[in-house]
């Protein structure tokens, strides 16, 4: 019996309409899934370079153009990082790609600390991101291992709760060290990603792996474009990247622009990961009742409505309430989104399917910056009225009607 199977057997039944209650499905998951939570939170603490990558190459005398192309290089790694990514959680397994991934983000935190030139600084981002990304497919497909269908939006939004924790301690933390000097953002980051890696190497299981005959990229692709409803979900996820990508590159611009301290810009996104944390799992518990794609259009709806609201920001008030509807958008589509490819994915394909979703936001990262850079030195009005619009494009397009999607 594999994995998916064993845990299918042994969790709490879900009854009828998604109902089972919340206590029931925590308590349902696997140790596991608890200990990726712990490595998740861990490094998403540690995260304290990029969210601060625009401002650092600002202190560094850099021009907006050639920091949207630094930050871009990120995105470009990130690509790679899904495809690559993806392919080894199929092929070697889930914990040797998430061991890799930290001991490799770490090594090219501490090289890019020591970058004394723009190209130096560009290559060791790309090579972060690259590094410190692969990890991503991996651990979505082993929690979707680990857990049966029916309860993976309570397991995805759990496993974002870990990430969001982190987030709400780690910016606030990083805001303040970054004042005082940035050298310690980069040994902070290695650090939490060594932590991560050990615990990785000796906790975590390997998940499934796919025959070899079946771990190539050519199969996989063949299953997505048959794949109708996954490819609505690709397209619309990209105007959705682009929003949230904004959050770490223009976003600390602007706040800045506006007169506040990276203290201020840290305390703000550190409020997006509080959110999540207090309310995330109960949203979940709720939206998991519904058609994935219900809560998913309305969820892409609010976030680009709270981003667009920062065009009419003048003070912390309106800041917030921005960042709150940009929240609750979140928390309604992003963990529905993730179950929804766990259950329309093959299961030996699993770790390619989120590597293929990680590709839509990387392709989105190796633009987004730069654009959303370009529009804000046009006017802030651009780039928060494009966060608008895009929000609403994306929720018309996983509106649209599809029929039964056919996973091969």
């Amino acid at each position: 019996m594999n994995m998916a199977n064993q845990n299918a057997a042994t969790a709490a039944p879900v009854l009828a309409g998604g109902e089972t209650g919340l206590l029931d499905s925590l308590r349902a998951l696997p140790r596991a899934a608890w200990v990726l939570y712990s490595g998740i939170f861990l490094n998403r603490f540690g995260t304290f370079v990029i969210p601060f990558l625009t401002l650092y190459m600002k202190r560094k005398g850099y021009s907006l153009a050639d920091t949207g192309i630094a930050v871009g290089s990120y995105g470009a790694g990130t690509l790679l990082a899904c495809f690559f990514g993806g392919n080894l959680a199929d092929q070697i397994g889930r914990r040797k790609t998430i061991a890799l991934s930290m001991f490799g983000g770490a090594a090219t935190m501490l090289l890019l600390s020591i970058a004394d030139s723009w190209w130096t600084i560009v290559l060791f981002i790309g090579l972060n991101g690259l590094c410190g990304e692969l990890y991503r497919p991996a651990s979505s497909a082993l929690l979707a291992d680990l857990v049966p269908n029916g309860q993976r939006v309570i397991a995805f939004s759990g496993y974002r709760m870990a990430l969001n924790a982190g987030w709400a301690f780690g910016p606030a933390t990083a805001g303040f060290l970054a004042d005082y000097s940035f050298k310690w953002l980069f040994i902070g980051d290695a650090f939490t990603s060594t932590l991560f890696g050990i615990i990785a190497w000796t906790a975590l299981p390997h998940g499934v792996r796919a025959q070899k005959h079946e771990s190539g990229w050519t199969t996989a692709v063949g299953s997505i474009r048959q794949n109708r409803a996954f490819l609505q979900l690709l397209l619309a996820s990209m105007f959705i990247a682009w929003i949230f990508y904004q959050m770490s590159s223009t976003y600390s611009l602007f706040i800045s622009q506006l007169g506040y301290s990276p203290a201020v810009y840290g305390a703000l996104i550190s409020l997006n990961g509080a959110v999540v944390v207090c309310f995330e799992l109960i949203i979940s518990n709720f939206t998991r009742r519904f058609d994935p794609r219900r809560p998913m259009a309305l969820g892409y709806l609010l976030v680009g409505i709270g981003f667009g609201l920062n065009a009419f920001a003048t003070g912390i008030p309106t800041l917030i309430a921005a960042i709150f509807i940009f929240t609750f958008g979140e928390m309604m589509s992003i963990p529905v989104s993730a179950a929804y490819i766990a259950d329309i994915a093959p299961t030996h394909m699993r770790g390619r399917y989120m590597g293929a979703h990680g590709l839509s936001w990387g392709i989105t990262f190796i633009f987004g910056p730069g654009l959303g850079m370009w529009l804000l030195s046009q006017g802030s009005g651009w780039l928060w009225g494009g966060c608008a619009l895009s929000g609403l494009l994306g929720a018309a397009i996983i509106s649209l009607p599809q029929k039964k999607a056919n996973a091969l």
